[in-house]
């Protein structure tokens, strides 16, 4: 699923990104990417991470931008440390609307 960036959204060269998938069985899963929608084809295409390989993403969550990769990671651990029903009010706090609503798919 490739989304379009709102005008508040436009990446700039050094933008990273905290995104969060919904995946196959109700899963969750975060990462940090410079290029969301091309990390994102990755992890469908079975190129991403062993977790999305055994766990297809259905889509994307919500994103959130960070000015370095350093403040992404950091934020990505703490998201991490979440549990489910966290993780998904954090992407509901999002409401990056372009990016899909934060409902999760039941497979």
């Amino acid at each position: 699923m490739h989304c379009v960036l709102d005008d508040t959204q436009m990446p700039t060269e050094k933008t990273w990104w905290l995104y969060l998938l919904a995946c196959r069985g109700g899963r969750t899963y975060a990462g940090i990417a410079v290029d969301v929608n091309a990390r994102f084809d990755l992890h469908r295409s079975g190129k991403g991470a062993k977790f999305t390989r055994a766990n297809p993403p259905r889509k994307i969550l919500a994103v959130q931008p960070f000015a370095s990769r350093s403040e992404a990671l950091k934020a990505e651990y703490a998201l991490k440390q979440l549990d489910r029903a966290e993780k998904l009010a954090w992407a509901r706090q999002r409401g990056n609307k372009n990016w899909g609503n934060s409902s999760m798919p039941t497979e």
